[in-house]
């Protein structure tokens, strides 16, 4: 026997039925920050705070050009085109100085070297190539100078950044006050399937070797997600010596359902630094406050 609907005590009340919803006026429910379409804009209003702090700053993007040709807002670009701050004391612009974009795929070096091209008036240097391979022409005295503020942007796909090339890094200014700030993104959703496509044998070995940088990589495969991000971010103080390691989640819904697709491990000496995250994270949260509300159900169709 069909089942009877429970009836809302309140619909007596009501002077006059609702309107049906239009389809135009639908709002999907967002109820957890930060989106992976907002992730970009999280790393420029974190630069735009800390330069007022820095006065100047060295910018590096290791993975720099945009996944696809159609995606208009990616960091490397929203980096570049952001306009410097004024001080407040002697009206001189606090900015970055220089931009060393790196990435090994044609098409989006086509795209970074136009972005040069259109913002002649910065210090944008593009490089074409492996960024683990190349790291090592910037890590010079020539190219940031070991007072000069330096934040690398880490937004790899999966496992294209070798640990290797995080500790060099790391490294490069180890006896200056500061060392470079690193934005490390770690893949989370699709980690497992990941390493299902490398299938087993030495392939898997050579890229998770490389990748986790230690000879306990299968252990690490066998972590919960929610264990490899805090072990990462227990190496980012303790193997390369960072005062401060936060991890932040990047959600992004699918198969309607939310998803935390990246960690991204923020890794820093500055006692500003953390504050200045948190302040930009929540930025970027409420940055829509209209994708907040729902109003209406979704349809299940």
């Amino acid at each position: 026997m069909p089942r009877k609907e429970k009836q809302d005590p309140h619909e007596a009340e009501r002077l006059f039925g609702l309107p049906p919803l239009a389809a135009a006026m639908r709002i999907r429910p967002i109820s957890l920050p930060v989106w992976t379409e907002s992730k970009a804009r999280l790393i420029q209003q974190y630069l735009q705070l800390f330069v007022r702090v820095t006065k100047h700053g060295t910018y590096i993007d290791g993975f720099a050009g945009p996944q696809r040709r159609h995606i208009d807002e990616y960091a490397a670009k929203l980096v570049v085109e952001t306009e410097p701050a004024k001080f407040f004391r002697s009206g001189e612009p606090a900015r970055l100085r220089h931009y060393y974009l790196f990435d090994i795929g044609s098409p989006q070096i086509e795209v970074l070297s136009r972005l040069r091209e259109q913002h002649p008036d910065r210090d944008v240097n593009v490089f074409h190539g492996d960024f683990n391979r190349r790291v090592d022409d910037i890590l010079c005295p020539e190219k940031i100078k070991p007072t000069e503020a330096t934040f690398c942007l880490l937004d790899q796909r999966t496992f294209e950044c070798e640990w290797a090339t995080v500790r060099r890094l790391a490294d490069y200014k180890r006896e200056a006050d500061y060392k470079i700030e690193l934005f490390y993104f770690l893949p989370n959703w699709w980690f497992e399937r990941a390493i299902a496509g490398l299938k087993t044998g030495h392939n898997l070995e050579r890229v998770c070797l490389a990748w986790w940088g230690r000879e306990d990589w299968p252990t690490m495969l066998s972590m919960s997600r929610w264990r490899r991000q805090e072990e990462l971010k227990k190496r980012f103080q303790e193997e390369l010596g960072y005062r401060y390691a936060d991890s932040w989640p990047i959600y992004a819904v699918k198969a309607r359902k939310t998803r935390i697709m990246y960690f991204m491990i923020h890794a820093t000496d500055h006692d500003e630094a953390p504050k200045l995250m948190k302040r930009s994270y929540l930025k970027s949260v409420y940055r829509e406050p209209y994708k907040k509300l729902s109003l209406y159900p979704l349809d299940e169709g």
